[in-house]
């Protein structure tokens, strides 16, 4: 029976076929999740060269992991609880939680040329970036998963081993921190 294309396959067939030793599968399931998984892990620790290397630890992890992986599990969700553990950890090492800001020079698409206008949006973004530097790992984290990866309340749960309660309750106070955050915001 000729070995299917890792590239035809879903995910969770492709961890499947990886299960069964086959690193192309799982070579493949790496190639579609590491720029996500990098940008993920990269907001959380702050540092381009520990995300790269903490990312790689996270798909080692996944590999050795690999033989209690379940069909069942959502293949995504079971990757970022990897990939969070990885990050917190480095975080407790550090002991310390810190946001990577916005580069200097980020130039904020707009549909107007106005300089003004684009000026204004990259101070929004700058404040954006500060507000979420202020929140705990918790919290940034959540609004992370949530915003950036677009992540269901279920699938948070799973990828941080809570209720749907409990991230819908942390979503709203992470929010409301951030909304606190802002500088001249309406008291």
């Amino acid at each position: 029976m000729p070995r299917p294309d890792p590239r035809a396959l879903t995910d969770g067939e492709c961890a499947a076929v990886a299960q069964g030793g086959d690193r192309d599968a799982f070579g493949e399931l790496v190639r579609r999740y590491q720029d996500r998984l990098y940008r993920y892990v990269l907001r959380l620790v702050g540092q381009p060269d520990e995300a790269v290397e903490l990312v790689q630890e996270a798909f080692v992890r996944a590999w050795q992991a690999l033989p209690q992986w379940r069909p069942e599990a959502q293949w995504q969700t079971w990757l970022y609880r990897i990939a969070s553990n990885v990050a917190l950890d480095a975080l407790r090492r550090r002991r310390i939680v810190e946001f990577a800001p916005l580069e200097e020079d980020f130039d904020a698409a707009s549909d107007e040329p106005d300089p003004q206008r684009r000026l204004e949006l990259k101070q929004e973004l700058e404040a954006l970036a500060a507000g979420l530097a202020k929140l705990s790992h918790e919290h940034r984290e959540i609004l992370l998963l949530r915003e950036q990866e677009n992540m269901s309340y279920e699938e948070i749960g799973t990828v941080l081993g809570l209720s749907e309660g409990t991230v819908k309750s942390r979503l709203a106070r992470a929010r409301a921190a951030l909304i606190e955050s802002f500088p001249g915001r309406a008291r």
